[in-house]
């Protein structure tokens, strides 16, 4: 029982900060666009109509697939994607506690990790619960098969074995098919499972060229099953083009270095604290030999490759730097670990779980209190869920509104049927047209002339509409709709077009 005890404990105690630290993301409909997106794409899939085909995106079907599951499993509704979160948010802190003792450092440093991961998760966009929190658990999972093979290799001289890599390629696989920037770090999890091995002959180099194909195809196997599932409705080169051609369109874009360099710096200083106990621990163990240099330079390496990961699609969107968490999250927890070495023999757990709390607490009071400030689902009515309201109140079942560019999750809160596949602002109306790969104004039009029921414009944003779809969509409220509820925004008024 006391072994049983010990075993639960972590999943438990990161679960119960997970739901303490993360209970502020339950007070408003929106902290991201992007998940709106996926809160469609997972009611149209429930109701038979599929993600991308239905409802288009660039990103391949994971995320609305996770989404769909929660749906099916707790409802639909916000607090059910919240509770996804807090579960993804959970199994990743438990994943880095494995990880860290995979590596056979101390139970504390696993501890700290999983705590420091879930309060900077409320950071940099992780309130919503968006690719990169999807991902997490997964990619984590599989670094800690890779660092608990590599251990056994270097300590035990114990050869990997087939069950690792198997593990390993289909938790990467899960992540793969969530988002495919976690290349990177598949690939790292896989050299930490082979190349030790090889070094000390305990994996004859024949058998690699078998292990990297079996690997890459354990990889593939989740999104293979999805492409084959929309090949078997006739569907495939749209799954193709969603999951594949438009992620590569997207990458060929960039953003002018002095933005870069200005949003990673903003990134760099949310995540101050971590970086200072991160380069503590570095200045500490990375050029010594044992447990602690190995796993420091591990969580140095892989910190690499989630850079390599963020800076690849060539925009520095800042829920792109969650990426950086897990590997920053283990070093700065040996980072607290080393500060408490100047602590008395018998205060030093003390010390350290101080540490640890103060950096919690930093982080969870630097995304509470600028929250509390606003007061949107404290102290003032959340707009979105006014917007949604408004609309639901005279919509009748089966009638389609247009979102023209404010949050798609608009169109699942009211109700609404959508008119369109492309129901993200930024690829119908917005900068990101291209990516489509249809003529957008030509779909503007054909919606329009559908006539929605309601039309919904955010003024607050309406410099970023393209200006031929802002003139198509100002000819028409002019010409068959009037103004039925404006709703205060942050960044100016949300008008809800009411048809006439």
């Amino acid at each position: 029982m006391r072994r049983l005890a010990r075993a639960a404990a972590p999943p438990l105690l990161f679960l119960l900060a997970a739901v303490v630290l993360r209970s502020l993301t339950f007070l408003q409909a929106v902290f991201d666009t992007d998940e709106g997106l996926y809160i469609v794409q997972a009611r149209e899939w429930l109701r038979g109509a599929w993600p991308i085909v239905a409802v288009w995106d660039m990103h391949p079907v994971g995320a609305p697939a996770m989404f769909a599951a929660a749906f099916a499993a707790f409802g639909q509704s916000i607090g059910t994607i919240r509770l996804l979160g807090i579960l993804c948010v959970a199994g990743t802190a438990w994943a880095l506690f494995l990880a860290v003792r995979a590596a056979g450092a101390p139970r504390p440093v696993g501890l700290g990790a999983g705590l420091i991961y879930i309060a900077f998760s409320m950071r940099l966009g992780g309130a919503a619960t968006n690719t990169e929190i999807l991902f997490a658990p997964f990619v984590v999972l599989a670094m800690a098969v890779g660092i608990a093979a590599a251990r056994g290799v270097l300590a035990f001289r114990a050869p990997p074995r087939g069950r690792h890599l198997v593990a390993m390629g289909l938790a990467m696989g899960c992540a793969f098919a969530v988002k495919p920037v976690v290349t990177p770090e598949g690939c790292l999890a896989f050299a930490l499972l082979t190349f030790p091995a090889l070094a000390t002959g305990l994996l004859p180099l024949r058998r690699f060229p078998l292990w990297a194909a079996c690997y890459a195809l354990l990889v593939l196997t989740p999104t293979a099953l999805f492409g084959l599932a929309y090949a078997l409705r006739g569907e495939f080169m749209a799954f193709a083009d969603g999951s594949f051609l438009a992620p590569v369109r997207y990458s060929m874009g960039r953003l002018p270095l002095e933005e870069a360099l200005r949003f990673s710096a903003v990134a760099a200083l949310t995540l101050v604290w971590p970086f200072v106990l991160a380069g503590t621990a570095l200045a500490r163990w990375a050029l010594r030999r044992g447990t602690g240099g190995r796993l420091a330079r591990t969580g140095l390496i892989w910190f690499a490759c989630a850079t390599v990961a963020v800076v690849g699609p060539g925009f520095f969107f800042q829920h792109y730097f969650l990426m950086w968490l897990p590997p920053l999250s283990i070093l700065a927890a040996m980072g607290a670990w080393c500060f408490a070495r100047v602590a008395r023999p018998g205060w030093r757990r003390f010390a350290y779980a101080l540490a640890i709390l103060a950096v919690v607490a930093h982080s969870w009071l630097g995304a509470f209190v600028p929250r509390l400030d606003r007061g949107i689902g404290i102290a003032l009515p959340d707009p979105v869920q006014e917007v949604a309201a408004a609309i639901r109140q005279e919509l009748a079942p089966g009638e389609t509104i247009f979102v023209a560019n404010y949050h798609p999750v608009v169109y699942f809160l009211a109700g609404a049927e959508v008119p369109t596949r492309f129901i993200f602002p930024a690829h119908l109306t917005g900068p990101f047209h291209r990516l489509t790969g249809i003529d957008t104004d030509e779909e503007v039009r054909r919606i329009l002339g559908t006539a929605p029921r309601f039309i919904v414009v955010d003024r607050g944003w309406w410099w970023s509409v393209r200006p031929e779809a802002s003139a198509m969509i100002e000819a028409a409220l002019d010409e068959g709709y009037e103004l039925a509820e404006t709703v205060a925004e942050e960044r100016g008024p949300v008008e809800v077009w009411r048809r006439r």
